[in-house]
């Protein structure tokens, strides 16, 4: 029993032994959340809960609910749809265990965080006690073995239950359940979660209230304070805000990598100019899939854009309680090796309203000149470097159902000169404002 570090990627063995500290070169999980008379935590399942206990007034209780995602089934049969893990800015997003036709909160995992979500979202403390803590796990690749590996995201609360439509190739649409977490600070604990706490929760001889002892101070805040203080536990990351060249660009080799040479090429080939569509549908997976709400607005038309490539919206609240920013899109599709031009990022800056967003998409990097002049002065500007171009890229050819990124591009092709229009900004802001969205859902 012991703790686990934010980040750390620990080994997942078949022996299943808690004897062992190391394995393979990696921390061994059983090592530190195994303890003998107990069963062990298992992640044998998307959502596998801690088989519940009831403490000594006869309340029963779940120790934990464990979220594990395995990106490389992504896109498959078992799972078609992109689980999203950005514990720097303390978010998750993660798609139910619903496969097919049927009501998808009967299916076991999503009844049982729909349960937990009403204890997560209640204003009363005494609801929120009775609430069962959610650990995330991500299956990664470590030193050419993919399976076996888990890395640690931390621990946290639901914040967001709702239905969206799936669609596989051989299942057909179906109803699911995507489920929003915030992932707390283990900052006064220094980026240590201790096991310690789980195994409390699993003592019958203790009251709920009792097993608080190793529990983070961040949870402990939420259960007086509920989700009105969540910017004040939820994890955040200070980083250095200035990125050189290699972060920015996939490691040579990889997915990423083959992928942004193919975008690159391919409009190389079929236009410069005809990367706009991709890069809209590229801002809209990012923003979405980062906690936000964007709507595709248009693509400008070539002559007299004056530095706008594509237009769209972010929703922020929602009935009544809501608004909606206008963002101005600038693409560019550029020698991966060669930093973005600074002039254009200040074209699209220039062309910014108040209250107005734009959002930069380049198949190259930016320079830290760059850099510094859209940190220093504050500019509203979404960056979207060539690493996060072909990640989002991938995620979307993955979602809809593409074999390979080229025939998304293919695609895009016949899409683009039906989003073309000549059209002022603010109107997006009139009614529904965009042009609809037509994706081929059922190309294979």
């Amino acid at each position: 029993m012991g703790q686990l570090k934010m980040g750390q990627v620990y080994r997942y063995s078949q022996n299943k032994s808690i004897d062992e500290i190391e394995i393979d070169d990696l921390p061994n999980f059983f090592h530190i959340a195994g303890q003998k008379g107990l069963s062990l935590p298992l992640l044998e399942k998307g959502i596998s809960q801690v088989a519940p206990v009831k403490d000594p007034l006869g309340e029963k209780r779940y120790p934990v609910i464990i979220i594990s995602s395995s990106p490389h089934k992504s896109g498959s049969e078992l799972n078609p749809w992109h689980d999203v893990y950005s514990p720097d800015t303390g978010y998750a997003r993660y798609f139910g265990d619903a496969k097919g036709p049927g009501d998808p909160s009967l299916a076991p995992g999503n009844k049982l965080l729909l349960t937990e979500f009403a204890k997560h979202s209640s204003g009363e403390r005494s609801v929120r006690e009775t609430a069962t803590p959610m650990i995330f796990f991500e299956r990664v690749n470590y030193e050419g073995r993919p399976k076996g590996n888990i890395k640690f995201h931390g621990f946290g609360v639901i914040e967001r239950a709702e239905l969206v439509t799936q669609y596989n190739p051989k299942i057909g649409y179906f109803t699911n359940y995507v489920f929003e977490f915030a992932i707390l600070s283990l900052t006064q604990e220094e980026e240590l979660f201790d096991w310690a706490w789980l195994n409390e929760r699993r003592n019958t001889t203790l009251e709920t209230k009792a097993t608080l002892e190793h529990a983070p101070q961040a949870w402990k805040q939420w259960l007086k304070t509920g989700s009105s203080e969540m910017s004040k536990i939820r994890r955040r990351v200070a980083k250095s805000s200035v990125q050189g060249k290699e972060p920015q660009l996939p490691i040579q080799g990889t997915p990423e990598w083959k992928c942004l040479n193919e975008i690159y090429d391919f409009y190389t080939k079929h236009g410069k100019h005809r990367f706009e569509l991709l890069a809209s549908r590229v801002v809209m997976s990012f923003v979405n899939s980062n906690g936000g709400s964007y709507d595709e607005g248009w693509i400008t038309r070539g002559s007299g854009d004056g530095g706008v490539d594509f237009v769209g919206k972010i929703r922020v609240g929602a009935g009544f309680a809501s608004t909606q920013i206008i963002v101005l899109g600038q693409a560019k599709c550029e020698k991966i090796n060669t930093p973005t031009n600074g002039q254009h990022i200040a074209r699209t800056i220039a062309r910014l309203k108040r209250g107005w967003v734009g959002a930069y998409v380049t198949t190259s990097y930016f320079s830290e000149a760059s850099q510094l002049e859209i940190i220093e002065d504050e500019y509203p500007l979404i960056t979207i470097n060539g690493l996060v171009l072909a990640e989002q890229t991938l995620k979307l050819a993955r979602e809809i159902g593409y074999k390979n990124v080229l025939a998304y591009l293919e695609d895009l092709e016949i899409e683009y000169p039906t989003l073309l229009q000549s059209r002022r900004p603010e109107e997006l802001l009139l009614g529904d404002g965009g042009i609809p969205v037509v994706a081929n859902l059922t190309h294979g």
